[in-house]
């Protein structure tokens, strides 16, 4: 069982005092989170992309390039890559760069994005949003897998290649590459037919409500004929570890309630009340806030019901204290981590009957 973190770079007022830190700043911040998640055994970081003034990250792979020179052992990726506005040929040169200033830690996590902004900035057209994701895939999934890659496609949105053997060459082979999955059928579909493994954002709705995508994928998959051990599954959603039920309200709520009430209409939801708070707070939540056991038990959760092979949780999602991410951070990689890795090795170690012992 993996356990990592992911970040976007959200940039907004302190809503205790107004006061907004520099991008210059934000972005040093990050770099730090992604540091001291390293240093406190987390596996995984992924640093998405945003092109709007909320966020600060728009090329991710400079903050993980950033990020590979101060860290020595978590895999670092995207979180995700919009790829439908992107260049699949591009996008591989970096992550191939990255992998090799890492020594070998490098993943590729593509995706549709859950906002537009990229597709009038980068010069596309948003009617033709699903066409250009299935066609830049399938280049991507070529350079990903195949070392000389010739590769037509529909000719509409991306020239063909032939012979080509993209420069430079990373240390893994074949190259790393998940889906993200939203709430579209056709997504799990696709992944679970070309054998993808999927990163399945678990906001907004318990668990459970999952499931038929996981069916979905796991069916496809199973229908094409790929190993069942290649159908991995991670979860993803909001993340914030304390020390007491008393930070929960000091250090998480009042940030990400200024977050939650500026995106909740965005996304046609109404803000989080103090009556769906609590709804939230059981070991079903969605919402993966509270003291270590709690947020463990969550976790394990998600494990048990959707079949995850890894977690990733954001911590700075909103408008956080940095110091406040920083020690959610460490209890996460500290106290999270070992209370949920030693439970999953218990369920998965098998029940061994020795001689001499009476097991009645």
């Amino acid at each position: 069982m993996e356990l990592g973190l992911y970040a976007f770079g959200d940039h907004g007022p302190d809503p205790s005092n107004g006061a907004t830190i520099t991008a210059e700043q934000r972005l040093r911040n990050l770099v730090e989170e992604i540091e001291l998640a390293d240093q406190v055994g987390l596996d995984y970081f992924g640093v998405g992309e945003h092109h709007r003034p909320d966020y600060v990250v728009s090329a991710y792979a400079m903050v993980l390039a950033a990020a590979a020179s101060r860290t020595k052992r978590i895999r670092l990726g995207s979180a995700v890559t919009v790829l439908s506005s992107d260049d699949p040929v591009r996008v591989f040169q970096n992550h191939a760069t990255l992998d090799l200033l890492t020594g070998g830690r490098a993943e590729i996590m593509a995706g549709r994005g859950s906002f537009k902004e990229s597709f009038p900035l980068f010069g596309f057209d948003l009617d033709d949003y699903d066409e250009l994701f299935a066609e830049k895939l399938n280049l991507l999934i070529a350079l990903c897998r195949d070392e000389e890659v010739t590769w037509s496609g529909t000719g509409r949105f991306r020239s063909a290649v032939d012979g080509i053997v993209v420069q430079p060459r990373p240390l893994q082979w074949p190259f790393p590459l998940w889906i993200a999955v939203g709430g579209a059928p056709e997504s799990a579909e696709r992944a679970g037919h070309l054998g993808l493994p999927i990163a399945l954002p678990v906001i907004g709705r318990a668990p459970e409500n999952f499931l038929p995508t996981v069916d979905l994928y796991r069916q496809a998959g199973a229908e094409a004929g790929h190993d069942p051990s290649v159908l991995k599954i991670a979860s993803s959603g909001h993340l914030f570890v304390t020390g007491s039920e008393r930070a929960v309200m000091e250090e998480f709520w009042p940030g990400y309630s200024a977050y939650d009430r500026k995106m909740a209409p965005e996304r046609g939801f109404p803000p989080l009340g103090v009556a769906q708070r609590q709804a939230f707070r059981g070991p079903r939540s969605w919402l993966v806030v509270g003291e270590a056991e709690q947020v463990a038990e969550m976790i394990l959760f998600q494990h048990e019901t959707l079949g995850i092979s890894r977690y990733v949780g954001s911590s700075s999602t909103g408008y956080l204290p940095h110091a406040a991410v920083l020690r959610s951070i460490e209890r996460f990689g500290t106290e999270v981590a070992p209370l949920v890795r030693a439970e999953v090795a218990r369920r998965e170690t098998p029940a061994v009957a020795h001689a001499g012992v009476d097991h009645a």
